[in-house]
């Protein structure tokens, strides 16, 4: 029995015990709670802080668009100890903006993975008269309108824009440091207009505290079957996805990234997970070579759109 015992306590203390060498992790997330990006975190950290032995706390840092919270991560030591959840717009469209960032958002960081994209909904809040994207461009075009975003470079500022261009309107920029009080300020009248990520706006559409009026993909999602993509109502240029992963500062230690990479990959694949990352509307997702591949791409293509759309760091 001594031996059963001494076995047992022996098998526990090595579950518990740090994969990494680090009792706390932090997961920074460079927006405020409420947020896509935020929600995301929040279901990943839940699996992943047990599965690498560790306390793993969501940081939020928010501002400037995501920069504050990037350059946090950039600059922290890459023992593991600090991850970043990042997005298109934190992460690629915040950069494009600020050429002139204390971090790259290429040779500043290691990816670890992928964690899926999602299309973008264009929302009104139901106190709007507003019923579809045609009525939205009218008023735009005879009133002063304006919309909030998660600030200067966010994915939700970018889309505005391209709403902008493709309709031919010109919608006033109010940022904020989050979607969670961008989306605050749109159910009490501040604003007029949204456009973020499905897994923040699909379960507010579904309990009717907003109205979408058009997605920004080149088909319908499930998840929201009865809106309309901005290309089935004449503006196929109104197309933007963005995307979340995890990575960590330049210079992490190849058998320490593989480790922790791993256990980001198990997470994803947990049913619950799967489930929860799935309402949202997530699809894709890979390790760090694919997400590498893609954030080499995002940042060759985004760059010179942003300029080509004139957009400007505000």
């Amino acid at each position: 029995m001594k031996r059963l015992l001494a076995a047992v306590l022996l098998a526990a203390s090595v579950s518990v015990a740090p994969a990494i060498g680090a009792e706390q992790i932090k997961l920074v997330v460079p927006f405020a709670p409420g947020g896509p990006v935020d929600l995301v975190a929040r279901t990943v950290a839940v699996e992943l802080g047990p599965r690498l032995g560790a306390d793993l706390i969501v940081d939020n840092r928010g501002g400037a668009g995501g920069v504050i919270g990037t350059e946090f991560a950039a600059k922290s030591p890459p023992d593991g100890r600090t991850l970043l959840m990042a997005s298109l717009g934190s992460h690629v469209l915040a950069a494009a903006l600020r050429p002139q960032l204390a971090y790259d958002p290429i040779k500043s960081f290691v990816p670890i993975a992928h964690v899926g994209a999602v299309p973008l909904l264009l929302v009104v809040g139901t106190q709007s008269r507003i019923a579809s994207l045609s009525e939205l461009i009218a008023a735009a075009k005879r009133t002063t309108m304006s919309y909030g975003s998660a600030g200067p470079g966010s994915a939700m500022h970018i889309a505005a824009e391209v709403f902008n261009g493709a309709a031919g309107v010109k919608t006033t920029h109010v940022p904020y440091r989050g979607a969670g009080p961008a989306l605050a300020d749109l159910l009490g009248g501040h604003v007029d207009i949204i456009v973020a990520d499905a897994p923040v706006l699909v379960p507010m559409v579904n309990s009717r505290a907003v109205r979408a009026l058009a997605l920004f993909a080149r088909e319908r999602s499930p998840l929201v079957p009865d809106v309309p993509t901005a290309a089935e109502l004449g503006h196929p240029d109104m197309v933007m996805e963005n995307w979340y992963g995890v990575l960590a500062p330049a210079g992490m230690a190849a058998p320490l990234r593989a480790t922790i990479e791993k256990a980001v990959l198990d997470v994803l694949t947990m049913p619950t997970v799967k489930e929860r990352l799935a309402q949202g509307g997530l699809q894709g997702g890979g390790g760090s070579e694919v997400f590498a591949a893609r954030l080499a791409a995002d940042v060759a293509f985004w760059g010179p759109t942003v300029r080509k759309l004139g957009i400007t760091a505000e």
